[in-house]
């Protein structure tokens, strides 16, 4: 019988500690070669610069301009000059005297961004042109038609026929795009033709005047003709269309925006598909929600949403949205201010039926709205205020909140320039250095509301304030009207 063989001992060289040291250590390496790859700059963009160039155009239009009158001659007469002078003036009019007209030149910059020829470039490049020619980084020359354009965010669409597919580029997330992260602008600054310029995103979401407006800010050098241009990120995406710069001088001081390529898209596909833009429209007029305020409005304990100050005839009106409602939020997103809403309802499909919740009355209601299309709304406000009985006799003033207030008669209508139907306390003078008088409450302004709740007499105005102080408030929000222009001011109750 075989003795049975020994067990073979197998002694394990990494002890736990060893073990946990070498995890700890390759966990540190896997930490730094990522912080490397996110820190790593290419020595170049040169490559970057070259792959992209090829879609980046020139764009110069040429406009008739009639030509102008004016003085025969803007020299002495009896100067020396006055002969060629005239002989200049009269080789730029016609046979029948009158000036000749002129072709007016203008530069700018664009992008391909589709193979069949569909360029984007700013509106104000192209606006007003006869015609419009591209010129591509490979010298190539192309006439272009427009496609459709939105004064609104500056965006202009323009086609080209080719004989052979072009190259092009395609646009990325601008809301993936980071304060710091590099970029590169592209075009043609002051006509000098193609150039290419490098910085960063300063900053997001900057807005200039525009209602639509959500631009980013570069310090990569943008000047006059880089308008339209693109602005490219690491990945040789588009991420703004270059559109304004911050100068004293009119050249770059590193202070350039580029419309957002989340805007953009959204435009540039309405104008591909109807030659125009579509926007939805709620149809309210509306102001932010200032922190005066917030102790005013029942059931509010942050100045967020936006305060409806008027609601003409459309979609709001007919899904029941009222004066003095406070949005708080749209189609299931938090409205921050009016610039938010604005947007958001913009940028939200015409005919789309989206829930609307609203505070009122310190509670808060859904309201389900169809929305119409901005681009044909009427932006004339209307009212349909309630009818003000007759005065037997003409109205005694008073004085309160720093405000002289008296009821509206037909003669103090007719000398405010009022509609006869208009009810409310007109504002007979206002106490300087009061907090009336500090938020621009003037003498001929029209009090409307109270409390959110409408006023035509002193005593209505008297009974909203006692409301007010019953219900714990401090402040007393009113409803002005100047020219027919509605606003909301909070003013402190006395104690």
């Amino acid at each position: 019988m075989q003795p049975k063989a020994a067990a073979r001992s197998v002694t394990n060289p990494f002890t736990p500690a060893l073990r946990a040291a070498l995890i700890a250590l390759m966990a540190l390496a896997i930490v730094a070669l990522q912080t490397f790859a996110a820190y790593a700059k290419p020595e170049s963009l040169a490559p970057l610069a070259e792959k992209i160039s090829p879609s980046v155009v020139n764009i110069t239009t040429s406009t008739l301009v009639e030509g102008r009158t004016g003085p025969r001659s803007i020299v002495p007469e009896g100067s020396p000059f006055e002969d060629f002078f005239r002989e200049f003036q009269d080789r730029n009019r016609g046979e029948d005297g009158t000036p000749t007209p002129r072709r007016s030149s203008a530069l700018g910059s664009g992008f391909v961004i589709s193979e069949d020829g569909y360029v984007v470039t700013n509106n104000h490049v192209i606006e007003g042109a006869d015609e419009i020619t591209i010129e591509f980084f490979s010298g190539t020359e192309l006439v272009a038609k427009v496609v459709g354009t939105d004064p609104n965010t500056d965006i202009a669409l323009l086609k080209v026929e080719a004989t052979a597919p072009l190259p092009f580029v395609s646009f990325g997330d601008s809301d993936g795009a980071r304060v710091g992260d590099w970029v590169i602008a592209m075009g043609n600054p002051l006509g000098q033709g193609f150039s290419v310029s490098a910085g960063i995103v300063s900053a997001r979401n900057r807005a200039l005047s525009g209602t639509y407006d959500d631009y980013i800010q570069t310090d990569a050098a943008i000047n006059r003709g880089n308008s339209g241009g693109p602005l490219f990120n690491m990945d040789g995406q588009v991420i703004g269309v270059n559109t304004a710069i911050l100068s004293p001088n009119g050249g770059s001081i590193g202070i350039g925006f580029s419309m957002a390529s989340n805007v953009v898209t959204r435009v540039v596909s309405q104008l591909k598909e109807f030659g125009e833009t579509r926007r939805g429209w709620l149809g309210v007029r509306i102001q932010d929600v200032t922190p005066d305020m917030v102790e005013a409005i029942a059931g509010l304990n942050k100045s967020t949403g936006a305060l409806i100050t008027d609601v003409p005839d459309g979609p709001a009106k007919d899904a029941g949205l009222q004066t003095g409602d406070v949005i708080m939020s749209f189609d299931g997103v938090e409205v921050a201010d009016t610039r938010a809403l604005v947007r958001q309802v913009g940028n939200s499909p015409v005919g789309a039926a989206v829930r609307v919740t609203v505070l009122r009355e310190g509670k808060s209601q859904v309201v389900k709205v169809t929305l119409g299309r901005r681009e044909d709304a009427d932006t004339a406000a209307t009212s349909n205020p309630e009818a003000v009985p007759d005065e037997e006799a003409a109205p005694e003033a008073k004085s309160m909140l720093g405000l002289t207030v008296s009821p509206l008669t037909d003669a103090l209508r007719e000398e405010l320039g009022l509609t006869g139907d208009m009810s409310g306390l007109a504002v007979t003078e206002v106490e300087e250095g009061s907090e009336a008088f500090e938020k621009g409450l003037r003498a001929g302004d029209i009090i409307t509301e109270a409390n959110q709740q409408k006023v035509s007499t002193i005593a209505d105005f008297e009974a909203r304030m006692q409301a007010a102080r019953d219900a714990g408030r401090k402040s007393l929000l009113l409803l002005i009207r100047r020219a027919g222009d509605p606003r909301f001011v909070a003013l402190t109750l006395a104690e």
